[in-house]
């Protein structure tokens, strides 16, 4: 035997890990009898010819582990686990499998999806008997290898020592998927389309920049693999939530050149995207998908946890014969009942926040990973130590909260640092635009104004609770009125419902609680259509929604391509396609070009006023004696709103006034949002106090801001309060307090 015991008293650190004449190598097999570390010839996509396999000492508290010679960066090696094989009890070691290390920092090699890939004997369609014997056909070549990284190696500057720091009341976050946005980008070079390095490429961040984006927010970016249902249909997961690794970057994300040269120019090429993001001041985040693997659930794939201590890492439901609690929707649950299921999700965390530079994590079905013996704990372990481990410390995190288990739905109850997708603002504003006025045009009734005020003005209900209260104040919301799972905006104004039959599943995935409205004509309309009289109502629909997200309190999350009227044809749930029908198209039509400015002007807009940007939850009263109330709120009349007025449906106008006034020094910074939602003219008496003077600094009926001088020619630019004024059906309008005489408070200027 060539190996050696590791010769520290510490415990090793799981993975494998270069040390001085070769690797250090810890694997957890808590169940296992024996554990062997095999080795590859070869490099990149060609196939291995030899295997050398080494037993590892142990178990010492359920680690296997050895010291390797010999072995030495870009080195191919998998894992082999001997123990029972009793699936009726949950255990399934079977050596046959060749295992991806769960800690592997590169990967190489596609996931193949034959019977070999499965622990149990199926056939060719995938169908056995999940409590039957194993098979015994080596899977060696149809599951990736694990490669040898070098993390001290990396070339290039520390991504993490650069990082923006943008405070949350400035960030504007910019969800995209690294092949998505970039795919079709004409700026491009044809090698960097839909790679890290066209991340970084700079008429990428120029877009961003521009548009107002402080923070990407990026679809996983840990290696993936596709369900074998979707590959059986020719399809595949162009998400990639189902990850096969989580200290792994994606391969097919890299240049060929980069890929070609191995995991560690993979991950080098990430590393100089992030870093090239970051020297622009934007920040990273990545969606991290912790809740589950792509193993799948009973019938599944057997490539590595299932493999390695598959009563460890997945949740079961105690039952005999064994079998796996789902509450994420895939089929299986990594269970964070367990220490080591926590502390591999904290090296990963560390791994992509020290080595990567990343600045925070958005937390796919984050309830699962606070899930204990109670069920959801906001005291878990996990969510305590992500806010305090020294390594995540200030990042960004962000939680989906929700699963789809029992008491699955909570958003507005994590913890501080946490901030929270609201999707309580997504249902309120939709509704407000769009469900309402359908249900209008047919003589319905719809919601009360008083669910988007609560929205417009950051969700207290949901994130002033705590010890002690408000404490986190309204950027924990992190707004959205779209996501990458659902309608485009552009979507949402032209389909009444999905339209999903290219996912081969009869359309019957995806939600059918879109609270979208066609507006009379389902799907596109042509300029010569008889329905094309309804096309500039629909724009300025999405006008109205990317107002309201961008003007509301909180954090505003805007899907990549939405600024442009990005359309999936009615898809909601293309997850599985990778061609234009998910790409984002810099192919713009006039109107598309007219709501990007209108997208830019609105996030000028917001930076250029702290009324817009709150970091306290409002009180309705003034910060000082003697100033301005921070919020206040009016119907169409400019009376204040009282209890009556809030649970009056028939009310679809109101004004919200907000103002910063913290400085008897300084001039308040004020803003008037009045919103008409009714299907008819409004006529409308402007709130604000006496001597107020607004300008009027943006209106949805404006095709693009340059229609700001017509307005200015009809005389309505500038009112002041008291004064009557007249809103379009279904429109919005932000006044600000005319300041022109402020120095460095002049309106923005129109994008270019």
């Amino acid at each position: 035997m060539n190996q050696r015991p590791t010769t520290s008293r510490r415990p090793p650190r799981l993975g494998v890990r270069p040390v001085d004449g070769g690797v250090e190598v810890a694997v957890l097999a808590s169940h296992a009898t024996g554990v062997e570390l095999c080795l590859f010839d070869g490099h990149g996509a060609q196939p291995h010819t030899t295997e050398r396999r080494i037993p590892l000492d142990g178990p010492h508290q359920g680690v296997f582990s050895a010291f390797v010679p010999g072995v030495r960066p870009g080195d191919r090696y998998g894992l082999r686990v001997h123990g029972a094989w009793d699936p009726v009890h949950g255990l399934r070691h079977n050596p046959a499998k060749l295992l991806v290390d769960p800690w592997a920092r590169g990967l190489e090699g596609e996931l193949g999806y034959g019977p070999a890939t499965y622990g149990h004997v199926v056939d060719d369609e995938g169908r056995g008997d999940v409590y039957g014997p194993a098979d015994p056909r080596d899977s060696a070549g149809q599951v990736p290898y694990g490669v040898v990284v070098d993390e001290a190696a990396l070339p290039g500057p520390d991504p993490a020592a650069n990082r923006p720091w943008v405070p949350w009341e400035s960030t504007v976050v910019y969800e995209a998927h690294v092949r998505g946005l970039t795919k079709l980008h004409p700026l491009l070079p044809p090698e960097l389309r839909g790679t890290y390095a066209g991340l970084a490429h700079p008429a990428v961040i120029d877009h961003l920049r521009g548009l107002g984006v402080t923070t990407v927010e990026l679809l996983p970016v840990h290696a993936s693999a596709s369900e074998p249902h979707l590959v059986a249909r020719g399809l595949r997961n162009f998400w990639g939530y189902s990850t096969l690794g989580f200290f792994a970057p994606e391969p097919r994300y890299a240049t060929a050149a980069a890929r070609a040269a191995g995991p560690a120019a993979v991950l080098a090429e990430l590393r100089g995207a992030v870093h090239a993001l970051h020297e622009a001041g934007i920040e990273v985040l990545l969606d991290v998908v912790y809740n589950h693997t792509c193993e799948g659930g009973n019938p599944g794939q057997h490539v590595s946890w299932r493999g390695l201590d598959n009563t460890l890492y997945y949740w079961h439901d105690g039952g005999v014969p064994a079998n796996l609690a789902d509450v994420t929707g895939t089929g299986n649950t990594l269970d964070f009942r367990r220490t080591e299921v926590v502390r591999m999700t904290l090296d990963s965390l560390r791994y992509w926040a020290d080595v990567v530079g990343v600045d925070g994590f958005r937390f796919d079905l984050a309830v699962t990973l606070a899930r204990g013996p109670d069920g959801y704990s906001q005291s878990h372990p996990l969510l305590v130590a992500a806010g305090t481990d020294p390594s995540l410390h200030g990042l960004k995190l962000v939680a989906e909260p929700w699963d789809v288990g029992p008491g699955g739905w909570r958003t507005g109850q994590f913890i501080p640092p946490w901030a929270e997708w609201n999707d309580r603002f997504r249902n309120a504003v939709r509704s407000f635009w769009l469900a309402d006025p359908a249900r209008a045009a047919h003589g319905l009734p719809g919601h009360r104004v008083r669910d988007l005020a609560t929205r417009l003005s950051g969700s207290v209900d949901l994130f002033g609770h705590g010890d002690p209260p408000l404490v986190r104040g309204p950027n924990a919301s992190v707004n959205f009125v779209t996501a990458h799972d659902g309608f485009t905006m552009a979507d949402l104004v032209a389909y009444d419902h999905k339209h999903n039959f290219d996912n081969g599943e009869n359309n019957r995935d995806g939600t059918d609680d879109n609270r979208s409205w066609n507006h009379g004509a389902e799907g596109h309309v042509a300029p010569d259509s008889p329905a094309a009289a309804i096309v500039p109502l629909r724009r300025r629909s999405i006008r109205n929604l990317l107002a309201t997200l961008v003007l509301a309190a909180g954090t505003p999350m805007i899907t990549a391509g939405d600024e442009m009227g990005r359309t999936q044809r009615g898809n909601n749930n293309a997850y599985c396609h990778d061609d234009e029908l998910t790409w984002v198209s810099w192919d713009l039509a006039p109107w598309r070009r007219d709501l990007l400015a209108s997208a830019r002007w609105l996030l000028a807009l917001r930076r250029e006023h702290a009324a817009l940007r709150p970091r306290r939850f409002y009180t309705g009263r003034p910060a000082r004696e003697g100033g301005r109330v921070d919020l206040a709120w009016f119907d169409a009349t400019g009376t204040a709103f009282d209890h009556a007025r809030w649970h009056d449906p028939q009310i679809r106008t109101l004004q919200m006034v907000r103002a910063v006034d913290e400085d008897a020094a300084a001039t308040p910074d004020v803003v008037l949002v009045v919103v008409n939602g009714a299907l008819h003219e409004s006529e409308v008496t402007i709130a604000g106090e006496d001597g107020d003077r607004f300008r009027l600094a943006w209106d949805s009926v404006w095709e693009r801001p340059d229609d700001q001088r017509s307005s200015a020619i009809a005389g309505v630019l500038h009112v002041q309060a008291g004064e009557l004024t007249v809103l379009e059906p279904l429109s919005l309008r932000v006044y600000v307090l005319d300041r022109a005489d402020v120095p460095g408070q002049e309106p923005p200027t129109t994008p270019s």
